[in-house]
Order: structure tokens, then C-alpha cells, then sequence
């Protein structure tokens, strides 16, 4: 019997698109990067915590390069190559670590990205993942139906549930599989700023099929509905939800 065929969703060219626009934003001094600085800051407290120090490591998706710098000056050999399919066996293996920031939101088989990881680790290597979750940009969200209230377009990734992850790990294969989630919390005077934002970050459309871009009067109550969820001091809250993947292959190599 032959497998179902994968939907395909998102564009591997704009994924990668979106990720090399991330990284020469991320050069300017007034680029947002608190995404990326939090799950940066979240791999060291657990590469601390776990005393794992890897020789030889793959970082995908550092769009600021801190991870990759932090790792080398520990002594790894680290591996980030600017574009790499996830959704094919990967070329080499034999990584003691494999973070990937970001990039998972955005592919048409999770299942299969996630089997790839796991083989390309040396027995006993550990794999880390952190991207954006299925409760993030609720404000965003309202805005986009507001903005076309009889046939809303789809401008904005599915993604991904993460009381579904749990099962995705164990049928990857992942041992010792963890799922951690947290939230964060930004205020924008703007929608137009918090598209920028998303943008700055790598979190752009990656969509196979983008929708066109919105009408004058389409923008116009996006903006609108954007701002009525204002606070007094006129700015609205904005949520990210930080969903975070950790696991290792077995000693057997399994």
C-alpha cells in the first residue's frame, strides 16, 4: 500500500528565504531578536544544566550567530550551513548536538524532519528544538479576520499543537523525549511594528501558496481591529508561545 501523500503546505525556498532575511536584519542594530535571544538563552541554561558538552555540534536557523559562537569558544566543532532540506535524510551524522531554532514551524512533514534529526546523531546525542506554538498571535490573528470577515485568506502558518508533540517524539523514535512550553508577552503601538517584528525574526510567511498581499481598506481594519485590543496607554499585548523539543538517540544507535 502506498503512503499518503504529505500536503504540501509550506515552501522549502521560503523558509529559506525567510531565515537568510532573518540573518541580515539581524546585523542592524535596531533588529528585533528577543525570540531568538530567548531560545538561545533557554539551550545554554540546559546544555548547562544537563553538563552536556558536546565535540562536534549542527545549528540550524541562528539567524544572530550566538549559539554557534558560545559553542566554539567551548571547544566544539559546529556545523551551520545555511540552508539544509529537513525533510531529507541529512548528508552527514555522527553530532554529539543538534539545535535547530525556529525552522520546524515550517515544514510539510514533522514526522519525518523529526525521524531525520534522530539519525543524524551520534548514539547517545541529544537533540534540541524550540519554535513557535499553536497559541502564539492571538492579536495578529483577530486582525487577519477582521481584515476580510466574509472569505479570510490564509496569511498566517498552522502550527503546531503542542499537546500533539508528545506522540510525534515517541513515533520518531526520540528517547527521553521532552515537551516544555512557555509564554512571552510584547506590547506593540502598531500592527505595521509587529509584522516587522515577525519578519526581523525569521517568522515570515513560508506559505506554498501566500495569500496577496491586503487591500488599502483590507489593511485599514486590520490595523483598526489591531488597535482596539489596545491597553490605556495605547499599545497591544501580543503573545509567542515558545514550544521547546529535547531528546536523544539511544546508546545503541538506535
Amino acid at each position: 500500500m502506498n503512503a499518503p501523500a504529505i500536503p504540501m503546505i509550506f515552501s522549502a525556498h521560503r523558509r529559506t528565504l525567510r531565515l537568510t532575511r532573518a540573518r541580515h536584519r539581524s546585523a542592524g542594530s535596531d533588529a528585533a531578536r528577543f525570540i531568538a535571544e530567548d531560545m538561545i538563552e533557554d539551550t545554554l541554561e540546559r546544555l548547562a544544566f544537563l553538563r552536556h558538552e558536546p565535540a562536534r555540534a549542527l545549528v540550524l536557523g541562528d539567524s544572530t550567530g550566538t549559539l554557534v559562537a558560545s559553542l566554539r569558544e567551548q571547544g566544539a566543532a559546529v556545523e551551520e550551513p545555511a540552508a539544509l532540506d529537513l525533510e531529507a535524510p541529512h548528508p552527514s551524522g555522527g553530532y554529539e548536538l543538534i539545535v535547530v531554532f525556529g525552522l520546524l514551524d515550517a515544514v510539510n512533514d514533522l514526522p519525518g524532519a523529526l525521524i531525520h534529526l534522530r539519525n543524524a546523531l551520534a548514539p547517545g546525542g541529544l537533540v534540541m528544538t524550540h519554535f513557535v506554538g499553536g497559541q502564539s498571535l492571538p492579536a495578529l490573528r483577530a486582525a487577519m479576520f477582521a481584515a476580510e470577515p466574509d472569505r479570510p485568506a490564509a496569511r498566517i502558518h498552522p502550527l503546531v499543537d503542542p499537546r500533539a508533540a508528545p506522540g510525534l517524539l515517541q513515533r520518531a523514535g526520540w528517547k527521553d523525549p521532552v515537551v516544555d512550553t512557555h509564554t512571552l508577552t510584547v506590547r506593540y503601538a502598531s500592527l505595521d511594528r509587529l509584522v516587522a517584528d515577525l519578519r526581523d525574526q525569521g517568522l515570515g510567511n513560508a506559505l506554498a501558496k501566500p495569500a496577496a498581499p491586503l487591500g488599502k481598506t483590507a489593511l485599514a481594519r486590520a490595523r483598526a481591529a489591531f488597535a482596539a485590543r489596545a491597553d490605556a496607554d495605547g499599545k497591544t499585548a501580543e503573545t509567542f508561545e515558545i514550544i521547546t523539543l529535547t531528546g536523544r538517540r539511544s546508546l545503541a544507535g538506535t
